[in-house]
C-alpha cells in the first residue's frame, strides 16, 4: 500500500486509553514521505465529524465533499499518534496543497 502525506483514510484506532480518539475513523496522514516510503509505521491526526467540539487552535474544519468524507470534519491536530500501517483500511481522499498549509 503507498501512503503519502495529505492522503485520508480509515482506520482503527482501537484499543484506546482516556481520552484518545478510538474506532474506525478517518485519519490524515502528516507524516513526511520518506518516513511513509520505509517505516511499517505512520504518523497521522484523527478527523471527527463533531464539528460543535470545543473549537481550538489545533482544529482545521474540512468541507467533506472535497476531501471524500461523509460528513463536514474536523482534523484533531491534539490526537496525533503513530499507528502501523496495518491498521490502515481504505484510502478515501486527499487534502490538497492549500489543506495541508492549514494542518
Amino acid at each position: 500500500m503507498i501512503v503519502k502525506r495529505g492522503d485520508v483514510f480509515y482506520a482503527d484506532l482501537s484499543p484506546v486509553v482516556g481520552s484518545e480518539q478510538g474506532g474506525v475513523r478517518p485519519v490524515l496522514v502528516i507524516q513526511n514521505d520518506i518516513g511513509n516510503k520505509y517505516s511499517p509505521t505512520i504518523i497521522i491526526a484523527a478527523i471527527t465529524s463533531q464539528i460543535n467540539k470545543a473549537k481550538l487552535p489545533t482544529h482545521v474544519e474540512i468541507n467533506a465533499p472535497d476531501y471524500g468524507l461523509p460528513k463536514d470534519s474536523v482534523v484533531l491536530l491534539e490526537q496525533v499518534r503513530t499507528i502501523d500501517k496495518k491498521r490502515l483500511r481504505e484510502k478515501i481522499g486527499r487534502f490538497n496543497d492549500e489543506m495541508m498549509a492549514k494542518v
